[in-house]
């Protein structure tokens, strides 16, 4: 977590007791919600992320020589949004994946529209076939669970499965080899 998100977490929960403290039971309940979803976002966001880095890593114990950056406080756009987050760099010659995720901060920044929690891009550089637009959405259960976004606004699970057919195609190899 940066310093900016941890500063962002305490006067999040100092905005909160002030307001209970204050009687403002329904400013301290809205704080309350942006902070636990704040938490789901940055864990739904930080597991695309470690999960990206580790099948790379796997990769490359297995012969494969991906470069991996990594770059916190990314911006990128989702339609009229902008989203802030990170983005992964993965490189294997000249073929380059970017997997950007993350989530309006600001209200100029814009939202996350279909009720999800943040936005993210899987994009092949030259490849746009084979790129996907995420959404990290809550569960029934609470927790985070990504999902794809299809055309007319269908949904797909994202899963470990749909990682490695990114990585895949990165690596240049059909599914599942």
């Amino acid at each position: 977590m940066s310093e900016l998100d941890e500063a962002w977490a305490v006067a999040l929960a100092q905005a909160e007791q002030k307001a209970r403290l204050a009687g403002r039971k329904d400013v301290a309940e809205y704080l309350s919600l942006r902070n636990s979803n704040d938490l789901l976002r940055k864990a739904g966001v930080d597991w695309l992320t470690k999960s990206f880095t580790t099948l790379a890593g796997e990769a490359n114990r297995s012969g494969s020589s991906l470069k991996i950056s990594n770059q916190e406080g990314h911006r990128f756009h989702l339609g009229s949004s902008t989203m802030v987050g990170n983005l992964l760099t993965l490189t294997n010659g000249v073929r380059t994946l970017f997997v950007e995720a993350g989530w309006p901060r600001t209200p100029r920044d814009g939202v996350v529209r279909g009720g999800g929690l943040a936005c993210g891009n899987i994009r092949h550089l030259g490849l746009r076939a084979a790129s996907e637009e995420i959404m990290l959405l809550k569960s029934e259960t609470g927790v985070p669970r990504w999902v794809a976004m299809k055309k007319r606004g269908l949904r797909t699970a994202f899963t470990e499965a749909s990682l490695r057919q990114h990585l895949a195609t990165l690596l240049d190899k059909p599914s599942g080899k």
